[in-house]
């Protein structure tokens, strides 16, 4: 019996040492999650035997081998498609075989098609989002970058300015000479849905309230809009025609709003504004907004605060980032950026009921129960640090020191089974 109870004791101490042999092997390896054997003693009992002690132990045996998902350092690479987790869950990421992963490895890369893949090949999964980064839906699907094409143009439908006009200014008819109107005048390109940007220089010249045709409740103070290449002719040029007219209370507040028909507009200072693109463009007029609705008179210089819209050209990609909340937001070369889905995390009720398939994957398993699902950030799951990755969490001293107690431990079970030996020999030799 006794050289049972050796054996399993040799057997427990070498697999013991497996692991740790293990561990330190892994100190490096990204995402690594470190592990310990947990032991369990063996008792021999048969039925009539009494209790209180007197039944033997016949050894010991590896009970299971439990891995440790204690956080690691987050170590900065500066790649943008490296991911750490910064606290719970894991990357869920689709195998080439179809069967779903799950892995702290955030080392990801771009196929030839534009999807996130791991180094094994694997696809990251994530939400789908809109182009500003709201999910769409809860079904995970795969994480891909459109890497082929440029993004198609669009054009301007929205026009913003925010800026104030002198509350000192005169009533433009009554200046000898007229002021130039680039005096009250700003400008910015728009776009047709070519992508071919159309100069938009706007101009503005206060009225006389008495014969401007506008109709307020109340006095107020009145400009006309107007829209024309800036250059040096001056307040009015030949036959003006406004594209609308705005009025300011004593406030010094947007009271009103009209069109170049002189009605009210349906919101207070939006006003339509129709661009021609230019021949030989076969791209129809079209009328984006021009909205004023942010714009003050008060008695300080005429300036511009913001100028703004929301069309564009073509553009390449140029680079992409990755948001704490997991949101891909793709960058390209004419200014805009694009979300293309959130990353999703999942995690268990038991992860200890992990089964681990290499390549710092693991897979679900009755005893792990099913993933929950959900983005970073949120609940129980982490945020993700872009440009880093999640180090091993081996502790290599502490690592160095068990091997030493497993290798005591191993030779003190040798030597049980050598003091076995010999006694076993004292007594063959009795005569």
């Amino acid at each position: 019996m006794s050289f049972q109870t050796g054996l399993s004791g040799l057997n427990a101490s070498s697999k013991s040492l497996d692991v740790i042999g293990n561990n330190i092997a892994n100190a490096n390896t990204i995402g690594m999650k470190s592990s310990r054997a947990e032991f369990a003693d063996l008792v021999a009992s048969s039925l009539g035997t009494g209790g209180g002690g007197k039944t033997a132990g016949i050894g010991v045996a590896t009970a299971t081998i439990a891995q440790q998902f204690t956080q690691g350092n987050i170590n900065i690479t500066g790649n943008s498609l490296d991911v750490a987790i910064n606290g719970g869950g894991f990357f869920q990421v689709t195998k080439t075989d179809g069967s779903a992963a799950y892995t702290r490895d955030g080392q990801f890369k771009l196929d030839k098609d534009g999807n996130i893949i791991t180094n094994t090949g694997a696809n990251l999964m994530g939400f789908p989002t809109d182009l500003k980064g709201v999910p769409t839906s809860i079904t995970p699907q795969k994480m891909t970058v459109p890497t082929n094409a440029p993004i198609p143009a669009s054009a301007t439908t929205l026009m913003t300015a925010e800026f104030n006009l002198d509350a000192r200014t005169p009533i433009a008819s009554t200046q000898v000479p007229p002021t130039p109107i680039s005096t009250y005048g700003t400008s910015l390109n728009a776009y047709d849905s070519q992508g071919v940007a159309l100069p938009v220089s706007l101009y503005f010249s206060k009225l006389d309230p008495a014969t401007s045709g506008l109709t307020t409740a109340v006095p107020t103070d009145q400009w006309a809009v107007y829209d024309k290449t800036i250059d040096n002719s001056t307040v009015p040029p030949s036959a003006p025609t406004p594209i609308g007219y705005v009025t300011f209370d004593s406030t010094g507040k947007l009271s009103e709003s009209f069109d170049a028909a002189l009605a009210p507009t349906t919101n207070l200072g939006e006003l339509p504004i129709t661009l021609t693109p230019a021949p030989p463009s076969i791209v129809a007029p079209f009328t984006p907004t021009l909205n004023l609705k942010d714009i003050t008179q008060f008695g300080v210089a005429f300036n511009v605060s913001n100028l703004t819209q929301d069309g564009y050209t073509a553009g390449e990609l140029t680079g992409l980032s990755i948001e704490p909340s997991g949101v891909i937001t793709t960058r390209y070369s004419n200014g805009q950026t694009q979300s293309r889905g959130q990353i999703a995390l999942a995690d268990f009720r038991n992860v200890q009921g992990l089964s681990p398939v290499g390549a710092g994957e693991y897979q679900e398993t009755f005893a792990s129960g099913q993933p929950v699902q959900g983005s970073p950030a949120t609940g129980k799951f982490g945020e993700l640090r872009a440009g880093a990755l999640e180090e091993s969490n081996v502790d290599l001293t502490a690592e160095l020191v068990n091997m030493m107690t497993a290798q005591r431990a191993y030779q003190a079970n040798a030597q049980t089974i050598k003091t076995q030996d010999q006694v076993l020999s004292t007594l063959v030799n009795l005569r």
